[in-house]
C-alpha cells in the first residue's frame, strides 16, 4: 500500500516533537495523520478510527497511560495497527520494549531513539504489511469418534508432505507428513476435524499407526522413482510409549523396504518435558536403531537445557511463530539466533518452520540454519505431486 493511502497516528506529549514527527512523515509523503498528545487520547485514537489506523507511531513518555501500558491495552483491544515506538531510553531498553511489544502480540514495526530521523522511519514503515481479513474457516461438521474411526478404516486418510530444504545447498532434504482426511462429502479436512476427537478418546495411535505405514510406503515409492529422500512424521507420546512400538515399525520397514535412517519421528517440545526413564529409554533405543527425532514447535515450551541435553534428538525444529518475520524484527531475531546457536552447541540440527518469504529464506542463511520449510518453498501435498515439484524447485533454485 501507498504511503499516502495509510492513516497514521502520532502519540507525543511535547508540542515540538509531536509536531517533527508529522513533519518527517509528511516528507516521506504521509497525508492522513493524526496527533494525541497522551496515551488515553491515542488509546481511543485507535478504537474509534474511521478509516481504521495503520500505523502508530508512539512516544514511551506519554502523560495519562506511559507507552508501555499503551502497547499492553492496545494488544487486549487486539489492535491490528502497525507500532513504531519512539523512546529518549537506551539502546538496552528499547530492546526490551521490542520483546515485550512480540509477546503482548502487537504489530511491532520497530522502536527508534530520539531524535527520529527520516531514513529510519522509511526503514520501519517498510516492515508495515496490511493486515488482511482472515480467510473463512471452511465449515465442517463436528465429527464423532465413530465417524473418525469409519473413515480411518476406509482408507479416507492420506499423509500430504511438505518439503524440507538443505539452506547452505539449496537441495531437498526430507519431507515433512501432515495428516488429511479425504472426506467423501468435505473435501479434505485437515487435523482440526480428527485430531481433537481422536485425543479426546485418547486413541490418537489410530492416526499414527495409518499415517506411519502409508508414508513409508510414499518414502518407497519415490526411492523406486529415484528420490532416495527421508521422511518425518509426527507421533503422539502415548503412541511412541506403546510397548509394541518399536517391533511393528520394524516390520513397517521391512515391509517396504526401508532402512531405519530415512525415518525421524517428531515429537512436540511440550511431549518430551518428563523425566519418565521409560519414555527415554524408547527414544534412546530408537536412535541407536539409527531413526532421527526431532523435536517440533521448539520454543513454545518451557524446557531447561538440561532437560532438553538429555533428550537424544538429531534435529530441533523452530516454531513458526520465531521465524517468520525474524528478518524485519530485531526482538524475534535475536530469539531465534539464540535457539540456532543453541542447536549448534548440542551439535544437532536446526530447522525453520514457517518460512514465508524470500527475506525469511537470506536471513536464515545468513544465521547458518541448516533447513528450512515453509509457504515460501512449498506447501503440503501428496505424494505423487512431489516429483512434478521437484524438478520446478531444481529449475527454480
Amino acid at each position: 500500500m501507498e504511503i499516502a493511502q495509510l492513516q497514521f497516528l502520532v502519540a507525543e506529549a511535547e508540542p515540538v516533537q509531536r509536531e517533527l514527527l508529522a513533519g518527517l512523515l509528511r516528507s516521506l509523503g504521509a497525508q492522513h495523520i493524526h496527533t494525541v498528545p497522551d496515551g488515553h487520547a491515542a488509546l481511543l485514537a485507535v478504537q474509534g478510527a474511521a478509516p481504521p489506523i495503520d500505523i502508530a507511531v508512539i512516544d514511551l513518555a506519554l502523560p495519562g497511560m506511559d507507552g508501555l501500558e499503551l502497547i499492553r491495552r492496545l494488544a487486549e483491544e487486539r489492535c491490528r495497527a502497525g507500532l513504531i515506538v519512539v523512546g529518549a531510553q537506551s539502546g538496552d531498553i528499547l530492546f526490551s520494549v521490542e520483546t515485550m511489544a512480540l509477546a503482548y502480540g502487537v504489530d511491532l514495526l520497530g522502536t527508534t531513539a530520539k531524535p527520529a530521523t527520516v531514513s529510519r522511519l522509511e526503514k520501519l514503515i517498510g516492515h508495515y504489511a496490511p493486515a488482511n481479513s482472515p480467510a473463512p474457516v471452511p465449515a465442517h461438521p463436528e465429527f464423532t469418534f465413530a465417524e473418525v474411526g469409519r473413515g480411518l478404516q476406509a482408507r479416507e486418510f492420506d499423509p500430504f508432505f511438505q518439503p524440507k530444504i538443505e539452506l547452505e545447498t539449496g537441495q531437498l532434504k526430507g519431507l515433512e507428513m501432515f495428516a488429511r482426511w479425504r472426506h467423501p462429502h468435505h473435501g479434505v479436512l485437515g487435523p482440526a476435524a480428527f485430531v481433537p476427537v481422536l485425543e479426546a478418546n485418547g486413541r490418537m495411535d489410530f492416526l499414527d499407526w495409518s499415517m506411519i505405514e502409508k508414508s513409508v510406503a510414499a518414502c518407497r515409492t519415490l526411492h523406486d522413482q529415484g528420490i532416495p529422500i527421508s521422511f518425518s512424521v509426527n507421533v503422539a507420546p502415548g503412541t511412541l510409549s506403546h510397548p509394541q512400538f518399536v517391533g511393528q515399525i520394524t516390520a513397517c520397514l521391512e515391509r517396504h523396504r526401508i532402512l531405519p535412517g530415512y525415518l525421524t519421528f517428531e515429537i512436540t517440545e511440550s511431549a518430551v518435558l518428563q523425566t519418565d526413564p521409560h519414555f527415554l529409554e524408547r527414544l534412546l533405543r530408537l536412535r541407536m536403531m539409527g531413526f532421527g527425532l526431532a523435536i517440533d514447535d521448539y520454543g513454545t515450551g518451557r524446557s531447561n537445557l538440561q532437560l532438553l541435553a538429555s533428550i537424544p534428538f538429531s534435529e530441533l525444529k523452530i516454531d513458526r511463530s520465531f521465524v517468520d518475520g525474524a528478518s524485519k524484527k530485531r526482538a524475534l531475531g535475536t530469539v531465534l539466533k539464540s535457539y540456532l546457536g543453541l542447536a549448534r552447541s548440542l551439535d544437532r540440527r536446526s530447522c525453520a518452520v514457517g518460512v514465508e518469504t524470500k527475506q525469511d529464506w537470506d536471513f536464515l542463511q545468513g544465521l547458518g540454519c541448516t533447513y528450512a520449510q515453509g509457504y515460501y518453498i512449498g506447501s503440503p501435498m501428496a505424494v505423487e505431486d512431489v516429483p512434478a515439484w521437484l524438478a520446478e524447485w531444481r529449475e527454480f533454485f
